[in-house]
């Protein structure tokens, strides 16, 4: 059988689905960690640190060895490691000590998970496409879908077979990077360095605008995961409800919207890139709005799922706007702009972790003063939140910004 660009496209979408296996799976196992292997919470903690910290650390290397290697090589290491360590999950912690197990199989798929953010996003931007921009949207939906599913599928899992057989559950995730990766195995491949001729690394990081850029993916992904990673036990603790449908209100309320957005914007032609990512951060910074001074739960809870329809055209769009101003960016720039997200998604949750814990550990703040009647970790909650809505507005200056440097530019 002879593949074409489609089973290319198929293949980067699928890639995305596999990030999402590698960064949501694990959280959904933590308390059964700690409960059968006696982990605490500061170790557990530090598995989460590992996972991102691995990430930025092999976004910032790709950026030199990407193209000395070559693409089908990286993407094919790629989902190898994706796969090794969802099965280490499941059979290193029986060969030897469960933590330090735990760290390995976390460290194994993290490469994976980093490889497949700074990869797949210049290959689909290189591949033949009448609409550049829509491409990219729809690719960074199936992020949301393949997180949707983990959750959702992991959650019946659980429920039919029970958390105490969690062994197997690995296994079944990894069987989807091992066949993309025999996808990539033949699948043609297309890259930007075929498609422009790119500036070295040190003539990229001289231009401001590519340092703006970098500003904007450093909201983005903490304008997106802010939100995201709290969300469980935001549901929970408003509406009064179970971990299992905390997760189904919460996680997978805000992927289904980003998703959505993710879709609709692919098929929309009236709004510049541009355009929708200057409405979608106002449209985030409302959101954050509703979520924080609404007295009621469930108010706060469909503020919660808004603000997953507003960022979903952030990370992408900033993606597209990039490789539209600096197309001679290359591999490089994308592994860059990967690395500003990802500090990005470490920086807004550890804001509204700290923030709320202080507000845990003083008794105090503007929301306990607003809300009186609502639980301490609730108020604690909206005060982290009411911290990081400088992002998505940090998100609208910058975009303001950029049609200043460049306003003969629509897109």
């Amino acid at each position: 059988m002879q593949l074409t660009y489609r089973h290319t496209r198929l293949g980067c979408f699928v890639g995305y689905v596999n990030q999402a296996i590698v960064n949501n799976l694990s959280p959904l196992l933590f308390l059964t960690f700690q409960q059968q292997f006696s982990i605490s919470l500061t170790q557990i903690s530090f598995i989460i640190t590992l996972n991102f910290a691995i990430q930025m650390t092999v976004d910032l290397l790709s950026a030199k060895f990407v193209d000395r290697i070559g693409y089908r090589a990286c993407i094919l290491g790629a989902h190898f490691f994706a796969a090794a360590g969802l099965l280490g999950l499941s059979i290193f912690p029986c060969l030897f000590d469960p933590y330090a197990a735990l760290l390995l199989a976390t460290c194994m798929s993290a490469i994976g998970g980093g490889l497949l953010e700074v990869l797949v996003s210049p290959m689909v931007e290189a591949l033949p496409s009448k609409n550049k921009e829509s491409e990219m949207s729809l690719l960074h939906s199936f992020y949301c879908w393949g997180h949707m599913g983990v959750v959702i599928l992991s959650t019946g899992y659980f429920m039919l077979v029970g958390t105490e057989s969690w062994q197997y559950l690995p296994v079944f995730w990894a069987l989807i990077p091992l066949a993309n990766g025999l996808l990539f195995l033949k699948a043609p491949l297309c890259t930007l360095e075929e498609s422009h001729e790119t500036m070295p690394l040190k003539h990229l990081v001289i231009k401001p605008i590519f340092w703006l850029f970098l500003l904007l993916m450093l909201c983005s992904g903490a304008s997106e995961l802010s939100v995201s990673q709290w969300a469980s036990l935001f549901a929970e603790e408003g509406l009064k409800v179970s971990k299992t449908m905390g997760d189904l209100l919460g996680p997978c309320l805000f992927a289904l919207t980003m998703g959505i957005s993710r879709v609709l914007f692919s098929r929309l032609k009236r709004l510049t890139v541009s355009q929708g990512i200057l409405y979608s951060s106002i449209l985030c910074v409302i959101s954050y709005t509703i979520m924080i001074f609404s007295p009621w739960p469930l108010l706060s809870l469909i503020g919660c799922g808004i603000s997953g329809f507003a960022v979903g055209v952030m990370w992408p769009g900033v993606y597209s706007v990039a490789a539209q101003r600096l197309p001679a960016g290359g591999t490089a720039m994308f592994a860059l702009l990967a690395l500003a997200g990802d500090v990005g998604c470490c920086v807004g949750p550890s804001i509204v972790g700290a923030v709320s814990d202080g507000v845990m550990k003083n008794g105090a703040s503007l929301m306990t003063w607003l809300h009186p009647a609502a639980p301490l970790s609730q108020a604690a909650l909206k005060t982290g939140f009411l911290w990081v809505m400088l992002f998505p507005a940090g998100l609208i200056l910058g975009m303001l910004l950029l049609r200043r440097l460049n306003p003969a530019r629509k897109k």
